[in-house]
């Protein structure tokens, strides 16, 4: 990847309210800080709010040597730059970083694309530990960042290197010990941009933008010891109507199945939204995933309406049902870390990752 000239633009985190009315809808925009170069620029990855409150986020350019940074905003706009990126000699601490995700043990975790790459971490004071070295027989240039396991592994992928120098899956422990679980080779995909997700299934699910049976793109599902399964293979259709080249993460809804979006194809050669179904099951999913006795918690799912019990690993909690797809709940004493399941007239639902209670 070539390092980007940012000139002496200017970037912005920004914050949009709503608030919703019977018949008056209002928002207010708020700019909170606009990047300098000095404390960053170009804010391609999107923020991630910390259990402390506040968001993180990565610029992949600006900072103290011009190669990004990582950095803290307060909700109200009092931004910290924690770290600036090639402040080691040779940049052995990467450059160009990714997005961020924030591990159970309240450090962050993420990649850098510069080179052939990194994996770090760093702590929300700004201590950035660089956990591992890409070399190109392992992957190359990770894209997007890191999604961390209920096996309390991360899992991420290379858009080049490996066996075929396409791509890769990998694995990486806490503690930087990194796996390469499969090495793309075009029939099964080719350079994925973006990040997996983890399923209620436990398997990792993802897409590359080109690769699969057309050369237009996969979605493919691959286990957490590396057994890789394409899914859909894009541009199956006459005229590709199906879509082509998917770029982004998919989602998993409350109701099993998956969303995605692609760059290219559809009816007017534009792009298109899809789900596809892969056979699994409802859940409930809460927001936030953590939080203190007595944190109010929202509870989204489907068939929601009638719902009979809500318990956090097993401890009941006071619940309201404000909707078919959405129950207001708190944190009830004496919760500990662990799925949060609701028993509705259709069947007992389960969150789709274990909810931490924090102390």
């Amino acid at each position: 990847m070539d390092k980007l000239n940012l000139g002496k633009r200017a970037y912005s985190v920004f914050l949009l309210c709503a608030t919703t009315a019977i018949t008056l809808q209002a928002q207010t925009f708020t700019t909170l800080h606009s990047f300098d170069l000095t404390d960053g620029g170009n804010t391609y990855a999107g923020l991630v709010q910390a259990t402390d409150g506040n968001l993180y986020g990565t610029t992949v350019g600006g900072g103290a040597k011009g190669d990004g940074t990582v950095f803290k905003i307060t909700p109200s706009g009092t931004l910290m730059t924690l770290y600036s990126f090639c402040s080691k000699s040779g940049c052995t601490d990467g450059y160009f970083p990714a997005g961020l995700v924030q591990a159970t043990n309240g450090n962050f975790y993420g990649t850098t694309a510069g080179g052939h790459g990194t994996v770090f971490k760093v702590t929300p004071s700004g201590t950035l530990t660089t956990l591992h070295s890409f070399n190109g027989t392992d992957g190359s240039s990770p894209r997007a960042g890191l999604v961390q396991a209920t096996d309390g592994n991360f899992y991420g992928t290379t858009y080049s290197g490996g066996a075929k120098n396409i791509g890769t899956v990998f694995k990486i422990t806490p503690s930087g010990t990194l796996t390469t679980l499969h090495s793309f080779d075009l029939t099964d995909g080719e350079s994925p941009v973006a990040a997996l997700i983890q399923s209620t299934d436990g398997n990792l699910y993802g897409t590359t933008p080109p690769g699969g049976a057309h050369g237009d793109g996969t979605v493919f599902k691959i286990t957490t010891s590396g057994t890789l399964t394409t899914l859909y293979s894009f541009c199956s259709k006459l005229g590709c109507t199906d879509g082509a080249n998917p770029e982004a993460a998919l989602v998993q809804d409350t109701n099993g199945t998956f969303y995605g979006t692609t760059r290219s194809g559809g009816a007017h050669a534009y792009g298109t939204v899809f789900s596809l179904s892969a056979g699994l099951g409802p859940f409930v999913e809460t927001q936030p995933t953590s939080g203190k006795v007595g944190a109010a918690v929202k509870i989204l799912g489907t068939n929601l309406t009638g719902a009979t019990s809500v318990t956090f690993n097993g401890t009941a909690a006071v619940f309201t049902v404000v909707s078919s797809s959405e129950i207001m709940t708190i944190v009830p004493a004496g919760a500990t870390t662990g799925k949060v399941k609701v028993v509705t007239p259709h069947g007992t639902l389960s969150s789709n990752v274990p909810f931490r209670v924090l102390p």
